[in-house]
């Protein structure tokens, strides 16, 4: 029956392609329209249904006059076509200017009937970043903005452009190589975002910093929010912002006058949101379900859009940000917030998105070459794929109700320095079943605080007060019928504070793996199991190269060398440079994790420990330790860690790492490698005698196996679990706290404490809600000799990390398990 109701499903969502199934798909993905280039990165920055056509564009990461990326034109039956204007670069602008029926997508503007033409660089150098009507010509001309703060007003007939201000990398270029971290002269910031205009001005964003720091350090002042009104430019605030927009979305806003302007953007603590309507501008915060976005450079964040994918009279906003799917509502402004609601949580990296053939069809950012910034040592010298590309998506319009757990968190203040009569910004209150609020007075004196919840319509209406001692921290739990869709808190005391919220959305998955991972081995048996390590091949050769081994247990055979092709056929092949190759650089790296019996304790790049849950014992086995990879980029800029059992979400340690690490899915396979390609996560550890599968290719000798899907799929292995702790049976000193035990995204959470000692011993439970290494007290829990203190924890109780501390020197275990 779960098989017969996958199956259904499956076809029920690629309804609208069957007429042209002869072309193999994988969840969604298409292998043969997977867009390569020659660059560190080849990212998906424009995705627009036009002329009957999708045009699709991608870009490399810094290349401001071209590159070898494309154009490209998809039609209804899926055949790519590379179009020959094509010029590269690094474009992410895409409009429609209904005056002269045309789209400008990148350097191009594309008529109604599907004729190119071109903008070469030489005469509007930049990388495209966005697109605007223009303030006082809108019927003739568009505005273009770079990443590098460069401006330029272009006739919509002549596409001649006239240059308002110049590009960065222009400014820099004359006797040294332009940086992609490079400091701008004319607004605070770097790494230029979103473009719009309307109400007399164009709002341009950055997201990033320059400098060395900004490489390095998340929560440090980073990017702007900056508008123009023809003569002037004015910061309007200095944090980070991505997609600029509004009602009218890439054809521009219907009523420039008075539609509102929406802006997007975080800071180290929340995503923010920005609405200028009426001349003002007012801001909103929500949680992250990702912090793999974060990152001061601004890198880690590839284009967060709000695209109306809905039907002319009814339009449906989808909002992607920080990780997350949110409905938008149509009639979002100042006036009139009610209706932003999470989704679910997704882990591609999506460029763009759009409604086209009645399908959801989403352009990532999937598999970079260069790896930037992404190194740690638990991947060993791993190197990025030999070749960049990524792929396009086709998904149901329900996909984004499908995906991950939307459980989210962030703060309001974060250690802050306050006034009396201070009121931090509204943030997010309706859309989850449990919320907390962890509110902990930093200061030296008493503090009282405030919390209040709006409709929606401004009006605040007192929810409760708290009086919390110098230090004291207490979670603040609401009621899930306590009405409200923002929340915001006030102090009448001033002083020094934090409040951060955590809301917990239902996880309704089981433990058992879904019929997509059918024919994976599981971890234990002594099934005979294809395996190797795999590596998406360089120099335009666009197959995926594998060094199979056939396992029985512990036991492997090397099978020789094999190359997965556009056609997803698995091949055998003569090329002993491309296997030696493989077993040199992606040799799997040993002893990167240690697994004791509380834990596995991970020790990271900056020396920081960190312990995580055990899952089945069979992966404690000295083979599987040696033979399974661990941690592997697999989205740019961001890796999986697969680790005793559970698939993580592990940012880049310029976005905090593994301090901000996410349970996605636990499971008991022996998945040997996993690595992507053509827009698919392949993954190695097929059980050579199971059945046929959708999702597992074999090679025509039957030696040879990989599973396919895509990197979301992940969520469908089951809900994460496990067991263990920072101590069992541990030497424990008075007053030093435990390493930190991860808590956060699991369900069904118990805890049981013991000791050895002759007196009683009173432990700290301490929670830090972040991961930002502020401790709270959660309580204190005295346990006598010969007792074991058993406690569930509450639902709406969430935080990242838990910690224990005793008040005697003793043999102790504290002992957790996630079901």
């Amino acid at each position: 029956m779960r098989i017969l109701r996958y199956i259904a499903t499956y076809s029920i969502l690629f309804s609208p392609l069957l007429g042209h199934s002869q072309q193999r798909s994988f969840s969604g993905v298409y292998p043969h329209l997977a867009m390569y280039n020659n660059e560190g990165e080849c990212g998906t920055g424009a995705v627009v249904p036009w002329a009957g056509k999708l045009w699709v564009i991608t870009y490399g990461p810094h290349l401001p006059e071209g590159s070898s990326d494309k154009l490209y034109e998809i039609s209804p039956s899926l055949q790519q076509t590379v179009r020959p204007e094509s010029i590269g670069g690094t474009p992410a602008n895409r409009m429609v200017h209904k005056e002269s029926n045309q789209l400008f997508i990148g350097p191009y503007a594309i008529d109604g009937k599907g004729t190119v033409r071109t903008i070469p660089y030489k005469v509007m150098p930049g990388r495209h970043t966005g697109n605007a009507r223009h303030l006082t010509d809108p019927a003739g001309k568009i505005y273009y903005g770079t990443m590098e703060e460069g401006f330029y007003e272009v006739d919509v007939k002549t596409l001649a452009p006239v240059m308002l201000y110049e590009d960065g990398n222009i400014k820099k270029k004359k006797g040294a190589d332009a940086s992609a971290n490079q400091a701008t002269d004319l607004l605070p910031g770097a790494h230029g975002k979103g473009l719009y205009s309307g109400q007399g001005v164009m709002v341009y964003s950055n997201n990033g910093e320059s400098g060395p720091q900004a490489l390095k350090q998340f929560d440090i002042e980073a990017g702007s929010l900056s508008e123009w009104d023809g003569k002037n430019w004015k910061v309007v605030r200095r944090n980070q912002f991505v997609e600029i927009t509004g009602p009218g979305g890439i054809h521009g806003n219907k009523n420039p006058a008075t539609d509102p302007i929406w802006a997007t953007g975080w800071d180290h603590k929340s995503v923010l949101l920005g609405v200028r309507d009426k001349g003002a501008w007012h801001f909103y915060r929500l949680p992250k379900a990702s912090h793999s976005y974060d990152g001061a450079h601004g890198w880690n964040t590839e284009w967060p859009r709000i695209r109306d994918i809905g039907t002319p009279d009814k339009p449906d906003y989808l909002m992607t940000m920080h990780g997350l799917f949110w409905r938008f509502p149509a009639s979002f402004s100042s006036a009139q917030t009610a209706g932003i609601r999470p989704r679910t949580a997704y882990l591609r990296v999506i460029g763009d998105f759009a409604r086209w053939n009645n399908l959801l069809v989403l352009g990532c950012d999937d598999s970079a070459q260069r790896e930037f910034l992404n190194k740690r040592k638990a991947k060993g010298n791993i190197e990025g794929p030999g070749q960049s590309n990524s792929n396009l998506w086709f998904t149901s319009f329900q996909l984004p109700d499908q995906l991950g757990p939307n459980s989210a968190e962030g703060a309001v203040w974060l250690q802050e320095t306050l006034q009396p009569g201070d009121a931090s910004e509204p943030f997010l209150f309706a859309g989850w079943p449990h919320r907390t609020a962890w509110v902990q007075n930093n200061g030296t004196e008493p503090a009282s605080f405030t919390f209040e919840t709006d409709r929606g319509n401004g009006q605040w209406t007192v929810v409760k007060t708290i009086s919390l001692a110098a230090g004291e921290a207490i979670p603040q739990v609401f009621d899930a019928q306590q009405p409200g869709e923002w929340i915001r808190v006030k102090t009448t005391t001033g002083g020094k504070a934090t409040v951060w919220f955590a809301y917990t959305g239902k996880d309704s998955r089981k433990t058992v793996p879904d019929a997509v991972f059918n024919g994976l081995t599981k971890v234990g048996t002594v099934a005979n199991t294809s395996g190797g390590l795999i590596y998406g091949l360089g120099d335009n050769k666009r197959t995926l190269g594998m060094n199979a081994l056939h396992w029985k247990g512990s036991t492997s055979t090397d099978l020789g060398y094999y190359e997965l092709n556009e056609k997803m056929e698995l091949v055998k092949k003569n090329d002993a440079a491309a296997a030696g190759f493989i077993r040199e650089k992606f040799a799997i790296p040993e002893k990167v994790v240690t697994i004791d019996e509380a834990s596995v304790l991970v020790t990271d790049d900056n020396g920081r420990r960190w312990r995580l849950p055990l899952g089945s014992d069979a992966f404690t086995a000295p083979t599987n330790q040696a033979a399974l990879r661990i941690c592997r980029e697999v989205a740019t800029e961001r890796d999986l860690f697969n680790c005793h059992g559970t698939f993580y979400e592990l940012p880049a340690e310029n976005a905090d790492g593994y301090a901000k690490i996410r349970p996605v899915a636990s499971h008991a396979f022996r998945i040997q490698d996993y690595a992507s390609y053509r827009g698919l996560l392949i993954m190695t550890g097929v059980d050579a005698g199971a059945g046929n599968s959708a999702h597992i290719i074999r090679s025509a000798d039957k030696q040879a196996a990989v599973w396919a899907g895509v990197i979301d799929d992940l969520w469908k292995l089951g809900k994460p679990t496990g067991r263990g702790g920072p101590w069992k049976n541990s030497e424990v000193k008075a007053g030093t706290p435990s390493d930190p035990y991860l808590i956060g995204f699991y369900d069904q959470r118990s805890l049981e404490l013991k000791h050895d000692a002759k007196a009683p011993v009173t432990f700290t439970i301490e929670a830090d809600p972040a991961g930002n290494g502020v401790w709270m007290p959660y309580r204190e829990v005295t346990v006598t000799p010969g007792q074991t203190f058993r406690y569930t924890f509450p639902a709406a109780i969430q935080a990242r990390w838990i910690r224990f501390t005793a008040n005697k020197d003793c043999t102790a275990t504290a002992w957790l398990e996630y079901k």
